[in-house]
């Protein structure tokens, strides 16, 4: 079983190697530039950062990339492909001309004129994007996959046991997020409102940590648009069902003097925003910082071309990746856990 995970890891590490030497080959023949000019810094944000397009393998010459949807609103609404913009340096349509830069949509004129800040940052209007990028297809293929697995472990009980492996292994991680996370931080008698959540949050953030270590798929927990938006859920729920020993703890703190409770009111409720904020930070920094890593040691190759700094990339980067699976399994339990923390400090008594 050992040796499977290590064959399979190594053909990840050399797909890898292979998806992106290809690549920087086509960008020398096609700007006719030298090798040792890569800009390292760019080569890792597009693999990191979201885009209007999924590359799979090379570019757009000689790959495979499926172009996703464009749709904007501007005084109406426009639809058409991504790969207009690889085509053209202006798409014209319906309401106006566009212009993608670094990934943000621009309204401009026929010839694609752009209005620089001294900060290299387009002054141009930005029509509404309501683009299908490639995070979202990301999410919605776990979002199906995860309903499949665990519509089919539903059905795979057979005398309240199931056979299935994998089901085996969901049900194990669900009764340790319930005996481990939920009732010890929540309480026995509340827990079960907030275990749908619970479970929700810890496999969606597992299973989009996993495929984002896949070639190919996209960094979508290192994201922090996305990890906002899981923050500001626990943030909801920890708010909307605090009850008034929680909301009493914060503004009036009993049994201190009227002097302290004054001063650390105002702390304690900016607290309130910065602890799911901190959720947000230490996911998206984590996820995106194993990412980095691992396309750091990838780039070495192609800055100093030497044999030893081959190996030594390669080595470094399968053990960066070993340890990334972990990291997958450890944040997804370190935000579902301190999301349970919070909750549990809202609902519970105080004395």
């Amino acid at each position: 079983m050992i040796s499977k995970k290590i064959i399979y890891l190594l053909f990840f590490f050399l797909f890898f190697l292979y998806v992106y030497s290809s690549d920087q080959h086509q960008n020398k023949n096609d700007h006719k530039k030298n090798d040792k000019n890569i800009d390292i810094a760019n080569t890792i944000l597009d693999h990191v950062s979201d885009s209007h397009e999924w590359h799979i393998v090379g570019n757009h010459n000689r790959g495979i990339i499926f172009s996703l949807p464009i749709i904007l609103w501007n005084n109406g609404l426009e639809i058409f492909s991504s790969s207009q913009f690889s085509c053209k340096n202006v798409v014209k349509g319906k309401y106006g001309y566009y212009k993608m830069f670094r990934e943000t949509i621009y309204q401009t004129n026929h010839i694609g004129l752009l209005y620089m800040d001294s900060k290299g940052i387009p002054k141009n209007n930005k029509p509404w994007d309501f683009s299908i990028t490639k995070n979202v297809v990301s999410i919605l293929i776990s979002s199906f996959l995860l309903s499949y697995f665990f519509i089919r472990m539903k059905h795979s009980y057979n005398n309240y046991q199931i056979k299935w492996n994998l089901g085996i292994f969901l049900e194990f991680l669900i009764l340790f997020v319930r005996d481990e996370i939920a009732i010890p931080n929540i309480g026995n008698k509340k827990y079960k409102i907030f275990f749908p959540f619970l479970l929700t949050s810890f496999f969606f953030i597992l299973f989009n940590n996993l495929t984002g270590l896949l070639p190919g798929f996209p960094n979508v927990t290192g994201n922090i648009n996305i990890t906002l938006v899981l923050a500001i859920m626990t943030f909801i729920m920890t708010n909307i069902n605090a009850n008034m020993n929680y909301w009493k703890h914060i503004f009036w703190m009993p049994g201190v003097p009227v002097g302290v409770r004054l001063l650390l009111a105002p702390i304690e409720f900016v607290g309130i925003f910065i602890r799911p904020l901190t959720l947000c930070i230490r996911l998206f920094a984590n996820i995106t910082a194993g990412h980095i890593i691992i396309l750091s040691f990838i780039c070495l190759i192609f800055i100093f071309k030497n044999f030893l700094i081959t190996g030594f990339s390669i080595i470094f980067g399968f053990f960066i990746s070993i340890l990334e699976i972990m990291v997958a399994f450890l944040q997804a339990f370190i935000f579902t856990t301190l999301s349970a923390l919070l909750i549990g400090m809202s609902v519970k008594n105080y004395d």
